[in-house]
Parts: C-alpha cells; sequence; structure tokens
C-alpha cells in the first residue's frame, strides 16, 4: 500500500479549494495504541466506520460499517478526537484531499496517495512544506497530543494559477518536474522605465550685477535730462 503524502498548504489556498468543491464534515475518535495495531471510529455524512489499522505506515487496513448510534457511542469514549472538513480533488487517477482541521486546533494539509508505479512523485506549485515524516501532522497524533505549531506558507502567482487549473478542470494529468521550472508570472516586468527628464534650473542672477544695470540705466536717463536742447 503506498504511504500517503503530507504537505501543509495556505490557509488561503484551503479557503479557495472549500469555496469552489465544498467540503464533508469527518469526525474520528482515537483509542490508545496496542503493539500490533490501532483502532479509531469515524462518522462522516453518509457512513459509519470502526477502523483497524497496522502499526506500521502503509500496512493493512481493515474497515467495519457501523450504525450511526454505535459509532456515536464509541466517539463519545475515545481518548482523542478530531474533526476537519474533507475537500476531494483529482488529476486523472490521483486523488487529492484537501482537509481544513477544525478539532484540535485549525489549520490546513493536503493528502496525496501516489500511485505504486510512480518513481518521481512532483508536489503541485500550491504544495506548502512536506511533513509526511513527521509524526505530529498524523491524525492520530493530532487527537491524542493536539495541534502543531502553525507554519506560515507563502502563495505565489504560479501557485494561484496552478490551483485555479486543477479547480477549473484543466488538468488531466500531473504535472512534471517542468513544471518548478515555469517563471512565476508574478515577477513582473523588471525593465527599466525612462524617467521625464528634469526641468533645467533657471539661471541664477547675481543680485549685485543686477543692481549695476539698474544703476547704470538710471544715470544714463538723468544724464539725457541734462544735456542742453537746441534751439
Amino acid at each position: 500500500m503506498p504511504v500517503q503524502r503530507l504537505f501543509v498548504i495556505a490557509p488561503s489556498v484551503a479557503r479557495l479549494i472549500r469555496k469552489e468543491r465544498g467540503g464533508e464534515r469527518v469526525r474520528e475518535g482515537y483509542f490508545p495504541n496496542t503493539p500490533n495495531r490501532s483502532t479509531y471510529v469515524r462518522i462522516e455524512e453518509t457512513r459509519s466506520s470502526l477502523i483497524l489499522e497496522a502499526a506500521s505506515d502503509g500496512g493493512p487496513e481493515e474497515q467495519a460499517d457501523l450504525p450511526p448510534a454505535h459509532a456515536q457511542a464509541l466517539l463519545a469514549v475515545s481518548k482523542g478526537q478530531v474533526e476537519y472538513l474533507r475537500t476531494r480533488l483529482s488529476i486523472g487517477s490521483h486523488e487529492i484531499h484537501a482537509l481544513h482541521f477544525i478539532e484540535p486546533a485549525p489549520f490546513d494539509l493536503v493528502v496525496v496517495v501516489p500511485s505504486e508505479s510512480e518513481q518521481d512523485f512532483h508536489p503541485l506549485p500550491w504544495f506548502g512544506p512536506e511533513v509526511s515524516v513527521e509524526p505530529a501532522y498524523r491524525r492520530r497524533h493530532l487527537a491524542l497530543k493536539g495541534a502543531p505549531d502553525a507554519r506560515n506558507v507563502d502563495v505565489t502567482n504560479r501557485a494561484l494559477n496552478s490551483l485555479l487549473d486543477l479547480l477549473e478542470d484543466r488538468l488531466t494529468t500531473w504535472p512534471g518536474s517542468h513544471e518548478a521550472m515555469i517563471p512565476d508570472p508574478s515577477a513582473a516586468d523588471v525593465t527599466p522605465r525612462l524617467k521625464a527628464p528634469a526641468p533645467e534650473p533657471e539661471p541664477e542672477v547675481d543680485e549685485e550685477i543686477g543692481d549695476l544695470h539698474i544703476e547704470d540705466a538710471v544715470i544714463r536717463e538723468l544724464a539725457r535730462s541734462l544735456q542742453p536742447r537746441q534751439r
């Protein structure tokens, strides 16, 4: 059984997914581990189940349907619980689950199970840090130990476009590694723009020179007035 790949995603990305595709509320109650397997009860909107899973990741899992009343009774006596909204997405044969956790604390994950024949798995641009090998992000650990510290995930323009392609059903096959090489359109045109020429400063006039010109003109005018008139 292929191992699940877990990635943190940004709350804004998770919110957009729920807005476009909705979500199904799921509650799970976990019981103390035993040496070889663990047990939990899951209540979905249309189904209730008791699940036995092997202690090791990727091991076999047994699931039995339960009447809703029995599932609620088991949930009430479980040691720890999680509650989340699950949105199912798909690309070809690949299924993606976006999980918005409500309890024990708000945060968002995306779960992908790569096919057994897939040798080289490439996360989508809107996936955040991978936490597949971190026990703190497993639902059992969340139920019994509480939520991990929040992580910040940046959302780029390329990530948003990739998600919109998925939500608008434009992706039919899982993108390859070349997708990571596509430049982010948010890296806008950085060609330097020509600035308007600055107005040339007006030439400064020396105040002393200006005063001399005025004085000279006054003297000439006075000299003309004193010249004797011809008769």
